[in-house]
């Protein structure tokens, strides 16, 4: 509870309090209940009437004086907390309107983020890590407060009006991302900052696969399925656990994954055979032509050893982290032991190499 709302509600109760205690103390000498009600509403608001009935002893004189003066002055610190609650509420809204509008008209090159909820708030520290610009959409005051104690940009309103998206500098705008868990609401927004500006690059959020196709026929440039990432983040925990273990970062894991399979390259698992045992990592190679990398040994006991040295010492129940070509892992052995003859004092002498 703020300062003032907490000055309001003290004043208030005790204004009650003295209006209570001085109309049972008019009763208490005598009076009926409405003639001491009158009295104590003429008394505490000054209006001026005459006494219901004469006030000449001592006792009702003291009881008069003590209700003028607890009840002003609870009047008086009752309208104080009022008003400063008002001038509070009005100070800080024409506050952070000015800051907000001065800041937005001032940015370039920036992102708007459409709405603040799971997705938007990942997505916000991951701006602000980059030191990308941007400015957070939302019609929801708990979010835009939220927002607000992570130091953003923030504009209250529906994002699919045009006035809303001109107002967050849209035309100025690099990049707008929709991220509301509201596929119709998503659509409307893209089509939207695709009118008002056709450069803009739009990554819009589907909660249906079948919504993919509606954004991306609406202008979006690209469409983010969170179904679709969290199906494949849980295969892959389920497939591939070291290679998790590994790449702990959820999001720098999906992008390396997409990023590799771009060019044809995939992160596989393989488990140490006991043709491998024994063996350093200089000596393995593949069955057929395969060209592949060694990442990390995962050791039985959970320990993994990235980028391992050519002399680190593989032995059964390991597994290499192995980034290679295809969707298939490459098979792995050890490489043949060639040998070479030399003449050593007219003596042919094979040496193994």
């Amino acid at each position: 509870m703020s300062p003032s709302i907490r000055r309001l509600a003290e004043g208030i109760t005790f204004f009650l309090l003295t209006c209570l205690f001085a109309t049972i103390g008019y009763v208490i000498v005598g009076w009926n209940v409405m003639d001491a009600i009158y009295m104590v509403t003429i008394t505490i608001f000054g209006v001026g009437y005459g006494e219901v009935h004469p006030i000449e002893t001592p006792q009702l004189r003291l009881m008069t004086i003590l209700l003028i003066v607890f009840g002003y002055g609870s009047a008086i610190y009752t309208g104080g907390g009022l008003v400063q609650m008002l001038m509070e509420g009005e100070i800080n809204r024409a506050l952070n309107n000015r800051r907000m509008t001065k800041g937005i008209e001032e940015l370039r090159d920036h992102a708007i983020v459409c709405g603040f909820g799971r997705a938007g708030s990942i997505l916000v520290k991951n701006l602000q890590a980059a030191g990308k610009p941007f400015v957070v959409i939302d019609q929801d005051d708990e979010k835009l407060t939220a927002a607000e104690q992570m130091h953003c940009l923030v504009l209250q309103g529906n994002a699919t009006e045009d006035d809303v998206l001109l107002s967050a500098g849209v035309q100025h705008a690099s990049v707008l991302a929709t991220v509301l868990p509201d596929d119709a609401a998503n659509v409307f927004i893209t089509l939207t900052a695709r009118v008002l500006n056709p450069e803009v690059e739009i990554i819009a959020r589907a909660e249906h696969p079948a919504t993919e196709k509606k954004l991306l026929r609406s202008g979006a440039t690209h469409v983010v399925s969170p179904a679709v990432i969290g199906g494949r983040r849980m295969a892959q925990l389920i497939t591939h656990p070291s290679r998790e273990e590994l790449l702990a970062d959820p999001e720098k894991n999906e992008q390396l994954q997409h990023e590799l399979s771009q060019i044809g390259l995939q992160i596989h698992e393989v488990a140490v055979s006991n043709l491998l045992a024994g063996h350093p990592v200089g000596d393995i190679t593949s069955t057929v032509d395969h060209k592949f990398l060694i990442v990390a040994v995962q050791r039985q006991e959970g320990e993994v050893e990235v980028d391992p040295a050519l002399d680190c010492m593989l032995e059964a129940g390991d597994a290499l982290v192995v980034l290679a070509r295809g969707e298939q892992p490459p098979q792995l052995t050890v490489k043949p032991k060639s040998s070479s003859e030399i003449l050593y004092r007219g003596a042919k002498i094979a040496v193994s190499l």
